[in-house]
């Protein structure tokens, strides 16, 4: 069976990366545009992805992850015919952590300066946890990653925060984009820093029976005509 599943995630680097691994998908996303609807829905994400006392970052990104691919199932069941059951679900969530302590998408450019302040010259752990699942049952994994980066100037700070590419990021960056060239090292899974780890991914369609590196399918909403 080749590989073609429903992906909850916007990420265009998840997106990527299924393609590379020859996966087609169709992107299974809130559908409603109703600005009352996004804020309700935006209002729902923030409070699903703020961290419980005590809960580690392994705890939370875990906890994360399982919640959005139960919520993408039940998306699914509300397209009704339009949604394939036999097809497996796909969520991923990625977290940066420093210290114990998570750090999550910069709100503003202060923020943005504060964190990439924080990682200067410092050792950070990234996690990303995917959930894979269909209606018989699911399986999750968990990719962990250090990443070493050098020491930034207080000019380099500046200048990547004015790029603006710290928007959207957990930790306020992307490990291929402009930061790549301050990282010095990394241990573990570089295309699980990008927020999708590649190999562990692939055993997991095994297990549902679906084989990658083969031809891929366009990508569309299940909604799309």
């Amino acid at each position: 069976m080749s590989a073609f599943i429903y992906l909850a995630s916007q990420s265009p680097r998840r997106q990527e990366l299924l393609l590379q691994m020859g996966v087609g998908f169709k992107l299974l996303l809130p559908q409603d545009t109703r600005a009352k609807v996004l804020a309700a829905q935006l209002l729902a994400l923030e409070a699903l992805e703020a961290q419980r006392p005590s809960e580690s970052a392994v705890q939370y990104v875990q906890r994360v992850t399982l919640l959005k691919y139960q919520a993408a199932r039940l998306r699914g069941q509300a397209l009704g015919a339009r949604f394939e059951s036999n097809r497996p679900i796909l969520c991923a969530d990625t977290t940066v952590c420093l210290d114990g302590q998570i750090l999550g998408k910069p709100r503003d450019a202060k923020e943005a300066s504060a964190m990439m302040s924080a990682l200067s010259g410092q050792t950070h752990r990234v996690y990303t946890s995917v959930v894979l699942g269909d209606a018989k049952g699911h399986v999750q994994c968990l990719s962990r990653s250090w990443v070493t980066m050098s020491a930034w100037s207080k000019a380099q700070i500046r200048a990547y925060v004015e790029s603006e590419e710290w928007r959207g990021k957990a930790g306020g960056y992307a490990i291929q984009g402009k930061a790549s060239s301050m990282i010095a090292s990394i241990r573990g899974s570089y295309s699980g820093i990008m927020g999708l780890p590649v190999f562990e991914v692939s055993g997991m369609l095994r297990s549902f029976g679906l084989e990658v590196l083969q031809h891929t399918h366009n990508t569309r909403s299940p909604t799309s005509k």
